[in-house]
């Protein structure tokens, strides 16, 4: 075998062994440059982090003392001022304290001259009352001694004044089933209140009716008025006309045919007198149904038909707001109730009462007057003779027989004089009420004065500043002077003065 041949591959198996291992050693240093090289740039970055976070850090750091400084700049200023503050207000109050100290030195002074300049006028006092006892000739007991007797001469007359009102109150006393009577009458009788008209209005749907009303040269109303016995006032008043005449019954007709006619729509003369004419019969009847209805309301039976259909007459008369029919009535239950309280004959009683204000309800072209006229009119109608002389005298223009005339008289007064009953005498007591008020407020230290118990009492609240509480009695005693020489009323007025003192305080 040739040697050589042997040799070659094994130096090239040693040429390949050793170029393998430098080959790796090439590549583990070139893995360990490139880790160094990663290692180093790593650090590089992290370096430069390091760095900017320092610089932030610092900036930062640089800001928050700069802020702390400004504020404690601040917080030292604010000190500042309120230690100036403080400084000031300590120099107020030392002024303050001793301005309080002067004053207090100076009040201490001329407390001394008012005690002094006091010592004075009780001495000058003293004087003015010796001389005052030297020029009267009398001593301050002497002079005390005459005030009292003057003022109990004034004491014993209004002793004497209270005597006799006490002896008026021990006669009232005397009366006082009589009052209950009638009170208890009142009460048992229920009232009734109407306005007192001379004149009805009538609304119409348009102004155009106010046209056809009046007709062609007004020949449509003058035969209304001819048919109807009443005056058609057609005015400026929109959508209305007024129907006036002082037959209550008349009255009321026209009403009733006018609205008829206003409705129907056919207002011409022929039909005028026809509508006229049925609301005529329809009135009568309803004046023919108000009697009968009005006796029985009253209990009142036995009586002719002509006589109750003169009182239903009366439902449209009226006498100073009070309605006459209504008014029968009342008085009729009143003498009822006092004729049964009295022991007198009811029924006589309750008929006088109730047929009392007949006449009335006759044609104004008779002549006489209510009372009369009445009386004869149930005369011719076979009414009994005691109710006939309560009629003729309730107005005591006939002597008075029995006392059924009495009975009835005083129910008529107590239905027509109660309060509110009548227009006219609401007003004056209206009237009486509020001049009593006004002339308790008249007087000096009045606050307010109050009218009460219908008008038999005034209450006066004084000023408690002005009026203590003896010039409280004597302004009752001159309040109540007062009353008496400057008013009429019936019976007495009680004068009561309250004086009332508040004391207020607040808690703080």
């Amino acid at each position: 075998m040739n040697p050589t041949a042997l040799v070659i591959p094994l130096l090239a198996l040693v040429v390949g062994i050793a170029a393998g291992y430098f080959f790796q050693r090439f590549q583990m240093e070139r893995a360990q440059r490139a880790k160094q090289d990663k290692a180093d740039s790593i650090l590089k970055i992290a370096s430069e982090q390091a760095r900017l976070i320092d610089s932030q850090a610092r900036e930062s750091a640089t800001k928050i003392v700069q802020a702390a400084e400004v504020e404690l700049k601040e917080r030292r200023l604010e000190i500042s001022k309120e230690t100036e503050r403080l400084d000031k207000r300590r120099t107020e109050l030392d002024g303050r304290s001793d301005r309080l100290e002067q004053r207090e030195q100076a009040l201490n002074k001329r407390q001394s001259q008012i005690d002094k300049r006091a010592n004075e006028v009780d001495s000058l006092h003293e004087v003015q009352v010796k001389r005052l006892e030297e020029i009267a000739a009398l001593s301050q007991q002497d002079a005390r001694k005459e005030l009292l007797a003057a003022v109990e001469a004034e004491a014993r007359g209004d002793m004497a004044r209270i005597i006799r009102q006490i002896e008026a109150e021990a006669r009232e006393e005397g009366e006082k089933r009589a009052r209950k009577l009638i009170a208890d009458a009142i009460q048992r009788v229920a009232s009734e209140h109407v306005a007192e008209v001379t004149r009805a209005v009538v609304t119409l749907p348009n102004e155009e009716m106010k046209g056809r009303i009046v007709g062609r040269n007004g020949r449509n109303i003058k035969a209304f008025e001819q048919a109807a016995g009443v005056d058609v006032i057609v005015d400026d008043t929109p959508d209305s006309v007024t129907i006036s005449c002082f037959d209550s019954v008349r009255r009321e007709v026209g009403r009733r045919a006018l609205s008829r006619l206003i409705l129907d729509g056919r207002i011409h003369p022929a039909h005028i007198e026809k509508i006229v004419e049925d609301e005529t019969k329809a009135v009568e009847k309803i004046i023919n149904e108000a009697g009968e209805q009005a006796a029985f309301d009253a209990g009142i039976t036995g009586l002719h038909l002509e006589v109750l259909r003169m009182m239903g007459r009366l439902k449209f008369r009226t006498s100073y707001g009070q309605n006459q029919l209504a008014h029968a009535v009342e008085v009729a239950k009143l003498a009822g109730i006092l004729a049964a309280e009295l022991g007198a004959n009811v029924a006589f009683a309750k008929q006088g009462g109730f047929l009392h204000d007949i006449g009335k309800a006759m044609d104004h072209n008779q002549e006489g007057t209510h009372a009369l006229l009445g009386a004869e009119f149930c005369r011719r109608y076979s009414v009994h003779p005691v109710v006939v002389n309560a009629i003729g005298s309730h107005h005591h223009e006939v002597e008075q027989e029995t006392v059924e005339a009495v009975i009835a008289e005083a129910a008529d007064a107590i239905s027509g004089a109660r309060p509110g009953a009548r227009r006219e005498d609401l007003e004056a007591y209206i009237k009486r009420i509020r001049t009593l008020e006004e002339l308790s407020q008249s007087f000096k230290g009045v606050a307010q004065a109050f009218a009460i118990q219908a008008g038999r009492e005034v209450r006066i609240i004084v000023k408690p500043d002005d009026i203590d509480d003896l010039a409280s009695a004597r302004l009752a005693r001159d309040i109540a002077k007062k009353i008496e020489e400057s008013m009429q009323y019936p019976g007495q007025i009680r004068v009561t003065v309250i004086r009332e003192t508040r004391a207020t305080e607040y808690a703080k």
